[in-house]
């Protein structure tokens, strides 16, 4: 893990940030299911809590993060400035599978168990000190906690020293959210407008506070690197597309579009890397029936090495489903290396792994949902349609105009330095924490 700049530090800690009491340092609490360790990593979730917690700890502020980490490991550890808590370790043990195996079992003794222990051993020795704390919860999982956190806090008349966010990273479960108690117990927050226009339908005002970057995201793979991978696959159109293998995700689409580059002669090369969803099966189906030659490949061994061997004989090969894991270097090549990457989807909340190709100098192809940094022709391919036609009239005019292509890798690693956790912190939640400390917490009845 890279270090923040620690000229940083000052300017994130502001006094209306800082605890009353002198010497106590601000407490921030990250409440989630994913979380750093593989058992916990499932997509983009796991590395917006992972680059959250870290950038809060490398900026001074006294940080726990409470996750379902894997069960083999330490319930408590202390890596540098970051507390990590693993939790419902006890049942992961019985659910090797990962974080949402046992999900429903994992959902009810968080949010039974967490919350006291949170308030008895962490947060009530800091409050009854003088000090202010700040829990930041995500995705649905957390709602029930989130409501007993709250009761428990008022029940100890301690709840305006604790501001509360819950934040959607998605839809998923809505229906089973009670808003009107959530938005008494937390400040509702999403991350893209798009995502706050869908929670206006469920009649919630959510504030918009974007995803961010880690510093690691920002590191460039090494050029030689990247001319070995672009030696390797010489006069091909390299696609990389690195989703779920969700119908939301476009893959339909993709396939839609790299036979129709077929039938213009582009010779085009999509390397995939899906998931272990069952839409897998129907994606694969569909490009043996649009005479799409495909082969699945595991990487050998994690890096660039492993890399370049994956992709070793594929001149024949019209698609490569990448079977395993890509590891932080080789994800970073894949991304900067590749024509373009298919980053469209037909409902993304906020497209990470659009404004992560833009980080290390890619070509991002994105949809129109919830992708607000994608400015069309500027830093990123935009489409919004689903035809593959639009696809190749917006590529075809990188292919016929270099300055273009470079033009835009450049801006997308430009706009990509503007979304590091550290300038989200910055921009985004200590102004808000600014404003909510120039009003007291109002006075909620406790049953209601």
């Amino acid at each position: 893990m890279l270090k923040a700049n620690p000229s940083h530090r000052a300017s994130l800690r502001p006094r209306f940030f800082s605890s009353q009491a002198h010497n106590i340092p601000q407490q921030c609490h990250i409440l989630a299911f994913e979380g750093p360790d593989p058992y916990a990593r499932a997509g983009g979730i796991a590395s917006r809590i992972s680059g959250l917690a870290w950038a809060l700890a490398e900026s001074g502020f006294e940080t726990h993060l409470w996750f379902v980490g894997d069960p083999d490991l330490p319930g408590h550890e202390i890596r540098q400035q970051l507390q990590l808590h693993r939790w419902c370790q006890w049942i992961s043990r019985h659910h090797p599978a990962g974080v949402y195996d046992g999900e429903e079992a994992k959902y009810d003794d968080y949010a039974a168990s967490l919350p006291p222990f949170l308030l008895r051993e962490v947060l009530l020795p800091h409050l009854q000190r003088g000090g202010k704390a700040v829990v930041l919860a995500e995705e649905w999982h957390t709602v029930d906690t989130v409501l007993h956190l709250d009761w428990l806090l008022r029940e100890a008349r301690v709840r305006s020293q604790v501001t509360i966010f819950w934040n959607a990273n998605n839809t998923f479960c809505f229906d089973r959210i009670d808003w009107s108690r959530l938005a008494k117990a937390a400040i509702i927050t999403t991350v893209s407008r798009y995502m706050k226009h869908l929670m206006q339908g469920f009649g919630v005002n959510a504030l918009a506070i974007p995803n961010g970057l880690s510093t690691d995201d920002l590191v460039a793979p090494k050029s030689e690197a990247v001319r070995a991978f672009r030696c390797r696959v010489q006069g091909r159109t390299v696609l990389s597309k690195v989703a779920r293998w969700d119908p939301d995700k476009s893959w339909l689409l993709a396939v839609e579009t790299v036979s129709a580059m077929k039938r213009l002669g582009w010779r085009p090369l999509l390397l995939a890397r899906g998931g272990i969803e069952a839409h897998g099966n129907e994606v694969l189906a569909m490009a043996a029936r649009r005479g799409l030659r495909v082969v699945e490949r595991i990487m050998p061994n994690s890096g660039m090495r492993g890399l370049l061997r994956m992709i070793e004989s594929v001149r024949d090969v019209d698609m490569v489903s990448i079977c395993s894991h890509l590891d932080p270097d080789s994800r970073r090549v894949l991304l900067r290396a590749s024509d373009a990457v298919l980053a469209n989807s037909r409902h993304e909340p906020f497209g990470l792994v659009g404004l992560e190709t833009m980080a290390v100098g890619g070509v991002a192809c994105t949809g129109c949902s919830g992708e607000d940094y994608a400015m069309p022709g500027r830093n990123a391919l935009v489409l919004e349609t689903t035809d593959p036609l639009e696809f190749l009239g917006l590529f075809g005019e990188l292919r016929e105009n270099p300055a273009l292509e470079r033009a835009i890798r450049r801006a997308g690693r430009t706009t990509a330095k503007q979304y590091t956790w550290l300038q989200i912190i910055q921009r985004h939640l200590l102004p808000r924490l600014r404003l909510l400390a120039m009003r007291p917490t109002p006075s909620i009845p406790m049953g209601a």
